[in-house]
């Protein structure tokens, strides 16, 4: 069956707007038959989003992808080493099974780091004979994130084995490179890594990018850094993508890549190099099998109302229509649950905190970043023990290894600003154990005993109430519909800020960070509290 859809091209490659036809058959463009006169409404190509864990949006590919179209995006650059820390290689063939089952193109990588260190406890673990398997596939277009960055810059040998192993499969290679400058920066990019989405500085990106590569401009639920890179978009639009990283499922109903092209285009950035970033420098990078409006492309496009305020009116993926007028069309599919889920109940005496001489080395948490800052502070006692200080936003904060049956690990962070109560979630990168915040000793074991009886999901402890999003599919996703799991998301998020009294924007998906021991400065894992800057474990206690 023939599609035709007519509007005013946007030409990216020849930078021209012009008047025509596109004709449809058998999922590409055969033909684009130009109008004589204006017509109403422009076609531009799909967006983009160039680096995503589909996992942090809580939902499953086909339920992720439904929600995605109503705002244009066309395909994704994923990268699910969530999945694979819980569930190993089977998880990654979950979310490519999964994936193929609506009309939505991912990309996914083979994750480089899983587990991501060998100081937290993760339910999976993928060698080089596992990676050699998924990066040998067609389906499977790059080699994920290399997080370990130390492990690059210090030549340690299974980690250039598996960026050889790109090489020679002529796969790019996805960087993670926080904060790193100078001479170290460049030998991590001189080891074949092309990529970076952590750069937060306009001086850090525009060094990444003399060094060679293509900087992922990331604007998320919990780091957002589009406004200080977007003058990147004008300056070296052949070197930047856009990018949301993770994105929380409230935040994904209300917009995705979509939103960063508005705000550019409200910035003055010429609508070329806008699209050049949201849509074509993906397809060159990765190869990816977009369409960008030419003939014998696949017709994957979107049709706008203007090009001032880029609001969406269709999506077209493969010449179907997948979204109309604020609707997707793609329908749920069903899919059984996979998990890996081990804890058993914990004690309130287990997130005790016996006292010793000297201050605390407290993560101090930054609204908006995923970095953390490290301070000293003097603990609050009481009798044998410190406590969590609210007066001086000072919360304990806790990780519960959730694939063995282990003690806790127990610090404390500030800048949260709960008043009361206490969350917990499963969802806590890149190993997925158990961690929580909270005031109190008896809240924070409520939380993540809550956490252990329904074996996976972010919960909520206040005033003796109780509350949980189940999150079935490996403790970190739900196959629900995407619009309700966003509004029980929000309602949840809403409880934590409104009643609980916590001052940050995305607590969850902020707290989720907190156990990301390769982003600066300190954080913690199930096994301890994580100084990054030295790479190692260190005591909460400085004497």
């Amino acid at each position: 069956m023939n599609t035709q859809i007519t509007g005013n091209i946007v030409d990216v490659f020849n930078e021209t707007i012009y008047p025509a036809t596109i004709i449809v058959e058998n999922s590409r463009i055969v033909s684009i038959k130009r109008e004589s006169t204006s017509c109403i409404g422009f076609i531009v190509p799909g967006l983009i989003d160039s680096h995503i864990h589909i996992e942090s949006s809580m939902l499953i590919p086909s339920e992720f992808a439904r929600l995605a179209v109503v705002h244009g995006t066309v395909a994704t650059v994923s990268d699910p080493h969530e999945i694979a820390n819980v569930c190993g290689i089977d998880g990654v063939r979950f979310m490519l099974e999964n994936g193929d089952a609506v009309p939505f193109k991912f990309y996914f990588g083979a994750p480089s780091c899983v587990p991501a260190t060998a100081f937290e406890t993760a339910g999976g673990s993928l060698g080089i004979g596992e990676i050699k398997e998924l990066l040998m596939s067609d389906s499977f277009k790059y080699l994920s994130e290399m997080m370990n960055f130390p492990a690059v810059i210090n030549n340690f040998p299974d980690v250039l084995e598996k960026l050889n192993l790109a090489k020679s499969l002529k796969k790019p290679i996805d960087g993670h490179a926080p904060g790193l400058r100078g001479e170290s920066c460049k030998r991590y990019v001189d080891a074949g890594i092309t990529t970076d989405h952590e750069s937060v500085t306009i001086e850090e990106a525009l060094e990444k990018i003399s060094y060679g590569m293509k900087i992922q401009i990331r604007e998320g639920s919990a780091a957002r850094n589009f406004d200080e890179l977007a003058p990147l978009i004008c300056t070296h639009c052949d070197s930047v993508m856009l990018c949301s990283d993770d994105k929380h499922p409230d935040d994904l109903v209300a917009g995705h890549i979509n939103d960063m092209v508005k705000r550019a285009l409200k910035q003055g950035i010429d609508i070329m190099k806008v699209l050049r970033a949201a849509s074509l420098n993906p397809v060159k990078h990765y190869g990816l099998d977009v369409g960008l409006l030419r003939e014998g492309d696949y017709a994957d496009c979107i049709v706008i109302d203007n090009l001032a305020e880029f609001n969406i009116l269709e999506t077209y993926i493969n010449g179907d229509l997948v979204a109309k007028d604020g609707k997707s069309l793609i329908k749920t599919v069903p899919a059984k649950p996979l998990n890996n889920f081990n804890a058993q109940a914990k004690s309130e005496m287990d997130f005790a905190v016996r006292a010793k001489p000297g201050m605390i080395k407290t993560i101090a948490a930054l609204d908006g970043q995923i970095i953390t800052k490290m301070e000293l502070l003097e603990p609050k006692i009481e009798g044998a023990f410190a406590i969590s200080d609210p007066s001086r936003d000072i919360l304990k904060i806790a990780v519960v290894n959730r694939y063995e049956n282990v003690a806790p690990a127990v610090g404390f962070i500030k800048n949260f600003g709960l008043k009361t109560g206490a969350i917990a979630s499963s969802i806590a990168h890149d190993s997925h154990n158990i961690i929580t915040v909270g005031v109190g000793d008896s809240d924070i074991c409520r939380a993540v005993n809550l956490i252990i009886r329904q074996r996976g999901g972010i919960a909520a402890v206040y005033d003796g109430r109780e509350d949980i999003l189940p999150l079935p599919f490996g403790g970190i996703m739900t196959d629900c519909d995407g619009y309700e799991t966003a509004k029980r998301y929000g309602s949840l998020s809403g409880i934590v800020k409104e009643e609980m009294g916590c001052t940050q924007k995305a607590p969850f998906m902020l707290l989720s960070f907190m156990a990301l021991i390769v982003i600066p400065h300190l954080k913690i894992s199930d096994k301890g509290l994580f100084d990054v800057d030295s790479f190692n474990f260190t005591e909460l206690f400085m004497y």
